[in-house]
């Protein structure tokens, strides 16, 4: 059986209205926007990946998606931007004391969205399907890497 692109384009769709709908609380008590979650989420979730830059391209939000969201985190006391110490040039940026009990009720929002789309897989079956989808990201990295040369 395969699955047809327009399938795959139509799951996407309808799982980020799911996903954005076990926010919407969330996103009422705090004031934040969704866009900020998923800034505060890839850091939370990425620590190696700590600078404006790594959110933009492995988020793919444009950069001044980022810089807003960014701005308005750390003028929430949620996120801390610490220039490195070998390049000046470069901000790290890193959740604060007060930022990671949000993070973590995200963190928890997104797992409780994975396990209910995993709903029905049987522990082997997740497992499979997570290698599955790591070669089909190592394809695609691959597949973006020549269509960049």
């Amino acid at each position: 059986m395969s699955i047809s692109s327009t399938r795959l384009l139509h799951f996407s769709q309808q799982f980020g209205k799911f996903y954005a709908r076990q926010f919407a609380p969330l996103l009422e008590r705090t004031g934040l926007s969704m866009r900020e979650i998923h800034v505060l989420l890839f850091l939370a979730n990425n620590p190696a990946y700590d600078t404006a830059r790594d959110v933009t391209e492995f988020r793919g939000l444009s950069k001044s998606q980022v810089s807003q969201a960014v701005e308005l985190l750390a003028a929430e006391g949620l996120l801390r931007r610490t220039p490195d110490g070998a390049d000046r040039r470069i901000v790290r940026l890193s959740i604060t004391e007060d930022g990671a009990p949000l993070a973590r009720e995200c963190r928890d929002i997104q797992a409780a969205c994975v396990r209910r789309l995993l709903d029905g897989l049987s522990p082997a079956e997740e497992t499979r399907l997570w290698a599955l989808l790591e070669t089909v990201l190592n394809n695609a990295a691959l597949l973006a890497e020549e269509a960049s040369q």
